[in-house]
């Protein structure tokens, strides 16, 4: 009976405690209010696939339901409950393709036991940031990158103490008032933090090198300012530094200990200088080192696995050091002044992926030990001096995925199928070489996809047969090459879904074998066709892509007919160049559509039409260049002051243009008036990039600046966002000069030549302190040439020639450059350079009124412009340039001389051979990625 009772109490005990430990180990369900709140965060968005970009995204809120077998939000995806009490601790929400706004009455803010939120890589709509955030008051990490947020980071945010990883990376954030020093003076647990393209615009403050717990501090492109504290290298916890993209931020590196945990370190664009430490040569943790433009010398870690040393000071006898760095995987040694060969010591890197040599003086042949290097997945060894074959060895690469050659001297004959038999290659530049590709025979269906191809200038002289099979290309260069005949309907089908830059320009083309009714790129961004033999009316399916395509070039064919009308309101044209063929009509008013319009290129054509003062609307119009056409009429006074408000460059040259020269436009074209920090848009800088291996295409484009000489060119680059121009020469404009075009303060070139423009030359022309070319010939003008233009300390070129002035000549440091040319056919002009002196009058000549001829450089002014969209596709991204073209007499050369070197240009003298010379104003710009 005993032994009964206590078995019995005993199995009641057991299942006592099992009963216990299983009540225990069962997490209690969410707490109904919170599930409410889950829900109605939930309902606030929609489920949009373009909200997040990352290769895991998914809609983890789908699985948010109050179905039975899902009740429990702690079994939701994202949520992370406490074990114990079931509330709602943690939320991640990153990549889920949330789209919507976030305002103060979100639900999300009453979850106030969170210890964790991580809304990345969704799309908030351009929100700012609730100040309700200070609800959740036990957070202890906190993500909002990537996510559309905008607006000043509310102070609230600072009251969040708990926090120890604060990321606010990659929005249209500002942190100014309160600013930084407000945040690290009260977030003093925090041991991460990420403010990536967060405005900060102020010094980095000191206080910073007081967190000792810091591990990783994130700061790149956040516009800050001043010297770095230095101390902050020496935190002893701190294993991530990016202070890069930062130019006005300078400082040095002190003598850090050896052990210290630094793990990556980028400076890159910042201004810092100097000596590398000895210290820094023996670090043992660092494997990551970028000092992009920066301005170092000296030893380098030998643990690094990354090392970019892109534009800095070391000189070619420390490169010894580079065989030693037998970790390295990546090494960027772009434009670092390397000449001679390749240095032989690379070869002993058998580790390296992605090698760049890029930018610098290599000469020789490249080495064919490369084949040796068997893990390389990159090499850019472009705009160098290279000669010689390609070596067959790289052509055993297996793993190679980019190769860039383009802008040496290499030369052969190369078989396409070499390329294609490199089966991970999705990128291949060999533009702007000397070489010969034979094309393959067959279409070769297992070629690679490339994303990436530019064969440019490599003597082709049929479409490559492999292209039929390329549906994932988005960049195409087939420039400058042997294509005669028309373009094959099968062209249409490459990169259908993918295509955005395509150039086949400067080659033989004729036709089309077939025109779409549609054009089928729906991604087509940048078309150039320019300088070809294409006749017959303009294809309407290149005018009604209105949406995506961005730049066309068509110029220089052979194309009739009236300009397409089939622009729509979403129009999203930003640049056209229409110009030297033989079209006719009225410019189509439905180019009124095309709000974000920048350039328009319609000159040498037949056009016939009164000055289109509707395009005046346009608000982004810049350039506008309407030459050598049959406008005619009287230009008349603008509807409304907010008319060609950004306009910087007008070329009306060499029209019917009559009446009064248009000074109530001078009164209103506000960008000639004051330097404009953005000029042409920042959107016009050609980039591609590599991210995680995938190609990161950029919708950035620049210009060019070509000015020839009978074949002969200069050119310099970022322009016209350095130049204003007027050019109305070449009209039947009559009457005074308006002083009124004194208020264009930045204008350089004036041109107003050629017309029948009376009365005295304005001496407020000489407030106009940025003018470099001043053109007032064959008029009717009398009267002196007003002292106050010696006032023009940049003028560098001035033409009066044949008018009816007299008196003295001014003298002046600018006047003393200038010869007699510029005078002629005054007789009463007296004075330095001519050799008649003052008081001696002559009977005064009238001054010829001479027709425009294309031929006759004697009779056109000595700078008359020839504007011109180039597509320098050589590079990864495609660039595209606008050129300048003055036609200009011998002896007015060492005055171009002068300017451009002032802005800093280079001179190609190539002889006759006018490609050559483009190649060499591509190589200076194209390749900036």
């Amino acid at each position: 009976m005993g032994s009964f009772l206590y078995l019995s109490i005993s199995m009641s005990l057991l299942n006592l405690l099992l009963l216990l430990f299983l009540v225990s180990s069962v997490q209690p369900l969410c707490h109904p209010d919170e599930r409410s709140a889950l829900l109605q965060f939930k309902e606030s968005f929609v489920i949009n696939n373009s909200a997040s970009s990352t290769p895991e995204a998914h809609a983890k809120t789908e699985s948010w339901k109050l179905e039975r077998e899902s009740a429990d939000c702690c079994s939701w995806d994202g949520v992370e409950c406490d074990n114990s009490t079931g509330h709602v601790i943690g939320l991640d929400l990153r990549s889920s393709y949330l789209y919507g706004s976030i305002d103060s009455r979100s639900s999300l803010f009453h979850l106030v036991h969170l210890q964790w939120l991580n809304l990345a890589d969704n799309l908030f709509k351009n929100s700012k940031i609730p100040s309700e955030i200070r609800n959740l008051s036990r957070l202890t990490s906190l993500n909002l990158s990537y996510s559309d947020f905008s607006g000043q980071i509310p102070s609230e945010i600072f009251q969040l103490t708990e926090l120890e990883l604060l990321d606010l990376s990659g929005n249209s954030l500002k942190l100014r008032k309160p600013g930084m020093r407000s945040l690290l003076e009260n977030l003093t647990n925090l041991q991460e933090l990420y403010l990536t393209d967060v405005r900060i615009s102020s010094s980095v403050p000191n206080i910073l090198a007081k967190f000792s717990s810091l591990k990783a501090l994130i700061l790149s492109n956040c516009d800050l300012r001043g010297d770095f504290p230095p101390r902050i290298f020496e935190l002893p916890s701190l294993q991530f530094l990016s202070l890069q993209s930062n130019p006005d931020l300078t400082g040095y590196l002190p003598d850090i200990r050896s052990n210290h945990p630094l793990l990556e370190l980028s400076l890159a664009n910042t201004t810092f200088f100097g000596q590398l430490p000895e210290s820094f040569g023996n670090f043992k943790s660092l494997e990551l080192l970028d000092i992009n433009t920066c301005h170092f010398s000296g030893k380098v870690p030998y643990s690094l696995v990354y090392l970019s040393l892109r534009t800095n000071n070391f000189d070619r006898g420390t490169w010894s050091w580079l065989g030693t760095q037998i970790n390295l995987t990546y090494l960027d040694l772009t434009n670092t002044s390397l000449s001679g060969d390749i240095p032989s010591s690379l070869q002993n890197l058998t580790q390296l992926t992605c090698l760049y040599l890029w930018a610098n003086k290599l000469d020789g042949q490249i080495p064919p030990w490369i084949g040796n290097l068997t893990k390389l997945t990159e090499i850019k060894f472009q705009e160098n001096n290279l000669s010689g074959p390609v070596p067959e060895s790289i052509f055993k690469l297996e793993n190679l995925e980019l190769l860039y050659l383009h802008m040496n001297r290499l030369n052969g004959i190369l078989m396409l199928d070499s390329f294609l038999e490199l089966k991970n290659l999705t990128n291949l530049q060999l533009s702007g070489n000397n070489l010969s590709l034979l094309n393959s025979v067959s279409i070769n269906a297992t070629s690679p996809k490339f994303k990436l191809l530019g064969l440019a200038s490599c003597n082709l002289s049929e479409f490559p047969h492999f292209l039929r099979s390329q549906d994932e290309l988005v960049f195409l260069e087939l420039s400058d090459n042997r294509f005669h005949g028309q373009i094959p309907k099968w062209f249409w089908s490459v990169g259908k879904e993918t295509l955005q830059q395509l150039n086949l320009g400067f080659n033989f083309l004729t036709g089309f074998e077939e025109l779409p009714v549609v054009l089928p790129w729906t991604h087509l961004q940048a078309l150039d066709l320019s300088n070809n033999s294409l006749t017959g009316m303009l294809p309407r399916c290149l005018f009604s892509q209105s949406d995506s395509l961005k730049v066309v070039s068509l110029r220089k064919n052979q194309f009739t007919g009236a300009i397409p009308s089939t622009y729509m309101k979403s129009c999203g044209l930003r640049m056209m160049d229409l110009s030297q063929n033989q079209l006719q009509g009225r410019i189509p008013r439905s180019l009124a559509h095309c709000t974000k319009l920048e350039v328009l290129i319609l000159g040498n054509n037949l056009i016939n039409d009164t000055f289109p003062s509707w395009l005046g609307t346009l608000p982004e119009l810049k350039v506008l260049i309407l030459r050598a056409n049959g406008l005619h009429g009287v230009i008349g006074e603008p509807r409304a002051k907010s008319e060609f408000s950004e306009l910087q460059v007008i070329d009306l040259s060499d029209n019917s243009l009559r009446g009064k020269l248009p000074s109530e436009y001078f009164n209103i074209w506000v960008a000639m008036e004051v330097a404009n920090a953005n000029s042409l848009s920042p959107y016009m800088n050609a980039n591609t990039s590599f991210e995680d291996g995938e190609l990161s295409w950029y919708d950035y484009y620049n210009y060019v600046l070509i000015l020839a000489n009978k074949g002969r060119d200069l050119s310099y680059e970022n322009v016209p966002g350095s130049i204003s121009a007027i050019d109305l020469s070449s009209n039947q404009f009559q009457g005074e000069i308006p002083e009124a075009i004194s208020n264009l303060k930045q204008i350089r070139v004036l041109n107003l030549s050629n017309n029948n423009l009376t009365g005295h030359i304005p001496s407020a022309l000489g407030e106009i302190s940025n003018l470099e070319s001043l053109d007032l010939s064959r008029n009717k003008l009398s009267g002196k040439i007003p002292q106050q233009l010696a006032n023009l300390n940049f003028l560098e070129s001035f033409n009066v020639s044949y008018n009816n002035l007299e008196g003295n000549i001014p003298r002046g440091a600018q006047f003393n450059t200038f010869d007699n040319d510029s005078y002629e056919g005054n007789s009463r002009l007296c004075g330095y350079p001519l050799s008649e002196k003052c008081g001696n009058p002559e009977v005064l000549q009238p001054p010829p009124r001479l027709a425009p001829k294309e031929d006759d450089e004697g009779i056109e002014s000595v700078f008359k412009f020839d504007w011109k969209i180039v597509m320098t596709g050589y590079g990864a991204g495609l660039v595209i340039g606008m050129s300048i073209g003055y036609n200009f007499t011998t002896r007015k050369h060492e005055w171009l001389m002068k300017v451009f070197r002032k802005w800093g240009v280079s001179n190609n003298w190539n002889g006759s051979n006018w490609q050559e010379s483009l190649r060499s104003v591509w190589k200076k710009v194209s390749w900036n990625y």
